[in-house]
């Protein structure tokens, strides 16, 4: 199996991922991309992700190549193009420290220690919740006397009634 790769630009070397890793090309795969993680040149690796299924095995060779790139001094960023890898990704808590984007633009700029722009990085399926403009904060909703079952504990109370 052979990663395809390609330069963005001078800084940023892509790495498209097209198969599932699993038991069996989960070596090869990480092999593959510590080979292309550059000792001297472009400084951040986007892997773009293209497979719809990523599993454990997926998670766990991207962050042992993070580990690599880190102790190089490159850094590593994701672009997770199907809803299924970013709720994967999501879901595991490693949208950050893999620097996870929705698109190549976007992932540009979290590799350049930028947050998600608009638009960038994305999907333009989703849609924002409009701003309220007589929103009030969360203090300014609460009851003015407490409730629940037992706020009037300081009553008596008559079993039957």
């Amino acid at each position: 199996m052979s990663l395809l790769s390609y330069r963005l630009d001078e800084s940023h070397v892509v790495v498209e991922l097209w198969e599932v890793v699993d038991h069996d090309n989960e070596s090869t795969v990480e092999q593959e991309l510590s080979r292309l993680l550059p000792c001297c040149g472009p400084s951040t690796v986007i892997v773009d992700v293209l497979t719809p299924l990523l599993t454990p095995r997926a998670l766990g060779v991207l962050l042992r190549v993070r580990g690599a790139a880190e102790q190089r001094g490159v850094s590593i960023a994701v672009v997770a193009r199907h809803e299924t890898s970013r709720a994967v990704l999501s879901a595991a808590g490693l949208n950050r420290l893999l620097r996870v984007a929705f698109s190549l633009p976007g992932a540009e700029l979290r590799s350049r220690g930028c947050g998600p722009g608009v638009g960038a990085s994305r999907p333009e399926t989703t849609r924002e919740r409009p701003e309220r403009r007589n929103a009030r904060p969360d203090t300014a909703r609460r009851p003015s006397k407490a409730v629940g079952p037992y706020t009037a504990t300081s009553l008596p109370r008559f079993p039957g009634k």
